[in-house]
């Protein structure tokens, strides 16, 4: 009996070190990647879409938050890969931990869903898992460079809003993704697929005429990110605001198309502000879709019951009780209905 209770303790605490290796490990690969598209702001290297940020979050909403020593654990390899770690290494680890715990707890202060089938739960992800939270290590990491004199204070808000955006794109654009795909029930019919790889050829083909035009086409993205939001809801509009978001990021990096000629500031803020209007209109666009569907699931659901109802109503037989979860009658029990009288 011991052996078996020392087993049962075993796995839990098995399972935690897993997912928490999984997570440190994808937070780096993230942050490496991120790193491939970082640009110069005052000075200081600011990347404008942080994904490690955005898994982050998910691991939190999807395995709690026992999987925190693998959001800190990335966070230090990603630091150590850039610098030799000091005791600033502590510092920033710890607010790139307690940012996504914060936003957990916000969402889940706001009654968040992961299914993400109401508007409110694409708000809350906006302004209080991404505005709100990413607060903290916006402010944190550009004020130890300060302290540290690293960073002049007079390029703090420059760096800082550059920080900030970054991470808040992090979880506008890939926490949604990995929840959206975490879904068991996010599965489209094969007469959809024909419409999905012409959306991924014309995605293909509009994206880099927009961001490598001279003319400054980025406008034309966004019909494209209306079509994926409506059609296919979560996966597709952020998966394509994703896509548009990091081409851009790389035209920007390299001073091409709608970015040449700018300066460096002026990148940043022409690149930042394309890369939230994309993710905003991706993610509340398939907020909203999702949920009118949701509504016409629910209400198809109660016409089909009511049918039910009435047709054995009509045959003289016992209406068949109410769904599960259905708070019962007055009295607590279902009435027959009249003529059918029965003994005790």
């Amino acid at each position: 009996m011991a052996d078996v209770l020392v087993i049962r303790q075993f796995r839990p605490f098995t399972e935690v070190a897993l997912i928490s290796l999984a997570t440190a490990a994808c937070y780096y690969a993230a942050g490496r990647l991120g790193l491939l598209g970082s640009l110069v702001v005052g000075g200081a290297v600011a990347t404008p879409i942080w994904p490690p940020t955005g898994i982050a979050v998910a691991a939190l909403l999807l395995f709690g938050t026992r999987v925190w020593p693998g959001i800190a654990l990335g966070s230090f390899l990603v630091i150590a890969s850039l610098t030799t770690p000091g005791p600033t290494t502590v510092v920033n680890v710890v607010s790139n931990t307690v940012a996504p715990l914060c936003s957990l707890l916000l969402l889940r202060r706001a009654g968040f869903r992961h299914d993400m089938a109401r508007l409110r739960d694409g708000l809350a992800l906006v302004f209080l898992g991404g505005f709100g939270a990413m607060l903290i290590s916006a402010t944190a990491g550009v004020g130890l460079q300060v302290a540290t004199g690293s960073l002049d204070r007079d390029e703090f808000w420059s760096v800082w809003l550059a920080w900030w955006v970054g991470d808040t794109m992090g979880v506008l654009l890939v926490t949604p993704l990995l929840l959206a795909l975490a879904e068991p029930s996010v599965r489209f019919p094969a007469r959809r697929w024909k419409e999905a790889v012409l959306l991924g050829l014309t995605a293909l083909v509009l994206v880099p005429v927009a961001v490598l035009s001279p003319m400054s086409l980025l406008f034309l993205v966004f019909p494209l990110l209306v079509w994926a939001a409506l059609r296919f809801q979560f996966v597709g509009g952020v998966l394509c605001a994703l896509f548009a978001s990091v081409f851009a990021t790389f035209g920007a990096d390299a001073d091409k198309g709608a970015f040449f000629g700018l300066s460096e500031v002026e990148i940043m803020i022409k690149l930042q502000t394309f890369n939230g209007a994309a993710a905003l209109t991706a993610l509340l666009l398939a907020s909203i879709i999702t949920e009118q569907r949701a509504t016409r699931r629910s209400v198809r659901r109660a016409c089909e019951e009511l049918v039910e109802v009435l047709e054995h109503l009509a045959a003289g037989e016992p209406s068949p009780g109410p769904p599960a979860g259905s708070p019962p009658g007055p009295t607590g029990s279902r009435m027959a209905p009249p003529g059918d009288q029965r003994g005790p």
